[in-house]
């Protein structure tokens, strides 16, 4: 048989091998965005500070009787958004935003679970290189880690006067979870290509996708400080802010580095400009190579990254000028996952071999 046709075989074999492995990464994918959706949603609703209690095991199942109810919500009246935001709401309403943290909280453990088993059978099986295993390993310990996380920005929204969890323990909480995310979508994305051999793209196409993707997690960033601060809920117009490019008070705080983080105007113009500048990046880096000669598949990479950018930055705007109801802004956090992934995909298609 000739050289070409065994090489041609062997990558044939290696793609067989390795796609069951790439599509159940690729579920964790769709199992962690809707983990990130859900957490937006608690956040938005207020649902994140209903449970009280970090019972990793116990509290996988939902209260089983009156006497659970009365007592987790009486945990929930000791903490200051009961006094402060939800007094006197009633055991109903005390259910209507557990019910969600819960949801959000048997999600991750679901993810965990299915994680773990898969990537036992496939290594007993074998269908898992032990140059992977580490790797997946260690991502199954960063998940854990991040319910450890969770927990600890959960524990912010107790302390005295507070109605909220820490932005900053909040935004580390958020990056854990796009790390993951990414992490485990790049090693699926590569999976899948193993044993193909596209063509490179143009180097300056390559930095330019790698540039967006940099610009795009700081966007998300930028975001999560957003959220933190419910930035959101004030200078409700577009593009100007009160009716000025850059917000009045813009550094008002001393040293001027907290006004990055702390800042509600800082902090939405912040977003703002980052964004914009994503937007423009990207639909010139989409610009540049549809003039290339790209592949197919990269092509169509090009194309949803252009487009996805372009709807989160309108339903961005949306967001802000409805003054961030729920379902727009769960739907804003879920979007912002959608562009990662296009523009995380379209950078991989473009390596090559």
């Amino acid at each position: 048989m000739p050289f070409d046709d065994l090489e041609s075989a062997a990558r044939a074999g290696t793609r067989r091998a390795n796609r069951p492995v790439a599509l159940w990464l690729f579920g964790m994918c769709a199992m962690l965005l809707v983990v990130i959706a859900l957490g937006g949603a608690t956040r938005l609703t207020g649902s994140g500070l209903s449970i009280m209690e970090w019972a990793p095991l116990r509290g996988a199942l939902p209260p089983l009787s009156e006497a659970e109810w009365h007592r987790l919500y009486g945990l929930y009246q000791q903490i200051p958004q009961y006094e402060l935001v939800n007094k006197g709401f009633g055991l109903d309403g005390f259910k209507s935003i557990f019910w969600l943290e819960w949801t959000h909280r048997l999600w991750g453990r679901l993810i965990g679970i299915a994680f773990l088993l898969p990537l036992v059978w496939f290594t007993i099986r074998g269908r898992i290189g032990w140059r992977l295993v580490p790797r997946l390993a260690g991502l199954f310990v960063l998940g854990g880690l991040q319910g450890a996380v969770g927990w600890f920005m959960v524990a912010s929204g107790f302390a005295a006067q507070s109605t909220a969890v820490s932005p900053y323990r909040l935004v580390i909480h958020l990056i854990l979870a796009l790390l993951l995310y990414a992490a485990i979508l790049w090693t699926a994305l590569s999976l899948w290509r193993e044993g193909t051999a596209p063509a490179a793209a143009p180097p300056a196409l390559r930095r330019g996708t790698g540039v967006t993707c940099a610009l795009l997690a700081l966007t998300i960033v930028a975001g999560g400080f957003v959220a933190g601060l419910k930035a959101g809920l004030t200078y409700n117009t577009f593009p100007l802010m009160d009716g000025r490019w850059i917000p009045e008070g813009y550094a008002m705080l001393e040293p001027v580095m907290r006004n990055l983080t702390e800042n509600v105007a800082a902090v939405q113009f912040n977003h703002r400009l980052l964004a914009t500048l994503t937007a423009l990046l990207a639909t010139a880096t989409v610009w540049f190579g549809l003039r290339q000669g790209l592949s197919t598949g990269q092509r169509a990479a090009m194309l949803a990254l252009g487009g996805a950018v372009g709807l989160q930055y309108l339903l961005g705007v949306a967001t802000l000028l409805s003054v961030v109801p729920v379902s727009l802004g769960t739907g804003h956090q879920a979007m912002a996952v959608l562009v990662l992934t296009a523009a995380l995909v379209a950078l991989h298609l473009q390596r090559g071999r």
